[in-house]
C-alpha cells in the first residue's frame, strides 16, 4: 500500500465486492410469479372442494353459503385464523378439512416461507456475507479470466495446497464462474479491465495476480490497469504472440507466459529426446517427481556457493540486482544478502512459508 494516494485508498475501501450473478432458467420475476400461481392455483382447488361441498358447512350468521362465503371461508381455513362463523358440520365437509384442506395449508405456508427465504432473507444474507468476504481480502490470488489457462492455473494453485477460499476469480462468463465457485473460489461478474471492478476485489491489497484473458491485446490492458491500482503487486500475464511479450513487460507484467512458445519447448525436446519433454513436464507440474522452487537466499547460506544450499536442494540460478546468473557464473559461486534463488527439489520436500513452488 507504500506509495498510493490517500484517495484511491479510501475508493477501495468503499468498494463492496460485487456477488456472481448466476444463469438461470427464469428470471427473477418469472419464479416469484410461477411461485404465487402455484399457491393461489392451490387455493383456487380448496375453493372448488369447499363450494362442491357446500352443504357440509353452516354459515352461522344467515344460514346460507354462498359462493363468496366459500372464498372466505377457504382463505380463514388456509391461514388458520378460523373466526368460527363458518364451519364445517358433516363427516364428509371435516375429513376433506383434515386430508386435503390440511395438506394445502402447509403446502401454501411453505411456498410463502420459501419465497421470504429465497428473496428477502436468503438475498440479504448473500449480500451481507459476500460484503464481509470483501472486507477481509487480503493476501489473496486474484485471477482475471477463467478460460483454458486460468482454471489450469487454478486447479493446480489448489493441488499445491493454496485454499480456495484465498482465490478470487474474476471472469465475465457466468457458466465458467459457476465452476470456479464449485471448485470453492470466490468469485465475481465483472470486466477485468475496469478500476472499479478490480477495487472491488481488493486488487492493491492481493499477494499476486494472475491475467489470462484469452485475447492479448486484452490481456495487455488489463495488466496496465491492475498495475495503475497495484504498483507492488506481481503480475504474470499469458501471452500468444511473441510480438506482445514486450509490450506486456511493458504493462507492467512481472512474469509473461508464452504458452506456444513452452509447447514449442516440449516438441523440440522430444525430438532431441525421448525423456526431455517428460522432465519439463514433471517440473511445470505439481503431480510430477521434482518442483522449481524461487525463494529468498537463507542468512546461513551467505558465502556460500549456489551448490552448497542448506536445503539439499540444486541450485539452479540466482537473481540479483535484476540479473539472472546461472550455477556455472563465477557469480554464483558467492551468494549474497538479497539474492533470489532458484532452486529443483524433490516433490515431497516441503516448501517454507517464503518461498513459491513453480
Amino acid at each position: 500500500m507504500a506509495g498510493r494516494p490517500e484517495s484511491l485508498r479510501k475508493r477501495v475501501r468503499s468498494k463492496r465486492f460485487t456477488p456472481l450473478r448466476r444463469a438461470v432458467k427464469v428470471p427473477v420475476w418469472g419464479d416469484l410469479g410461477i411461485r404465487l400461481g402455484a399457491a393461489l392455483a392451490l387455493i383456487m382447488l380448496v375453493v372448488m372442494i369447499h363450494y362442491w361441498d357446500r352443504d357440509g358447512l353452516i354459515d352461522n350468521h344467515d344460514g346460507y353459503v354462498s359462493f363468496m362465503d366459500v372464498v372466505y371461508f377457504t382463505m380463514i381455513s388456509i391461514t388458520t385464523t378460523g373466526f368460527g362463523d363458518i364451519a364445517p358440520i358433516s363427516e364428509r365437509a371435516r375429513l376433506v378439512e383434515a386430508l386435503i384442506v390440511t395438506p394445502v395449508r402447509f403446502a401454501v405456508l411453505f411456498i410463502f416461507v420459501g419465497t421470504a427465504y429465497n428473496f428477502i432473507i436468503k438475498r440479504s444474507w448473500e449480500k451481507f456475507r459476500m460484503a464481509r468476504i470483501q472486507d477481509q481480502l487480503s493476501d489473496h490470488v486474484v485471477v482475471l479470466g477463467f478460460g483454458v489457462s486460468g482454471s489450469e492455473a487454478v486447479h493446480e494453485l489448489i493441488e499445491r495446497g493454496t485454499d480456495p477460499r484465498n482465490i478470487v476469480v474474476m471472469d465475465t462468463n457466468e457458466h465458467r464462474l459457476e465452476q470456479a465457485e464449485e471448485l470453492g473460489c470466490n468469485v465475481i461478474e465483472a470486466d477485468a479491465s475496469r478500476d472499479e471492478s478490480l477495487m472491488a476485489v481488493r486488487i492493491a491489497e492481493a499477494q499476486t495476480v494472475l491475467v489470462s484473458a484469452g485475447r492479448d491485446d486484452a490481456s495487455i490492458l488489463i495488466v496496465l490497469t491492475v498495475r495503475h491500482l497495484a504498483p507492488n503487486v506481481p503480475i504474470s500475464v499469458v501471452v500468444r504472440a511473441a510480438d506482445n511479450e514486450i509490450l506486456a513487460h511493458q504493462a507492467g507484467a512481472d512474469n509473461v507466459i508464452n504458452p506456444v512458445r513452452f509447447t514449442g519447448l516440449l516438441l523440440a525436446g522430444s525430438a532431441q529426446g525421448a525423456h526431455i519433454s517428460d522432465y519439463l513436464a514433471d517440473l511445470a507440474s505439481v503431480t510430477g517427481r521434482v518442483q522449481l522452487v524461487e525463494r529468498p537466499v537463507r542468512p546461513e547460506e551467505i558465502g556460500k556457493s549456489l551448490n552448497e544450499l542448506v536445503t539439499g536442494g540444486k541450485g539452479l540460478r540466482i537473481y540479483r540486482n535484476g540479473g539472472a546468473r546461472g550455477f556455472w557464473e563465477d557469480e554464483a559461486g558467492t551468494l549474497q544478502a538479497g539474492d533470489i534463488v532458484v532452486e529443483i527439489r524433490p516433490t515431497d520436500m516441503p516448501t517454507g512459508e517464503d518461498e513459491t513452488a513453480a
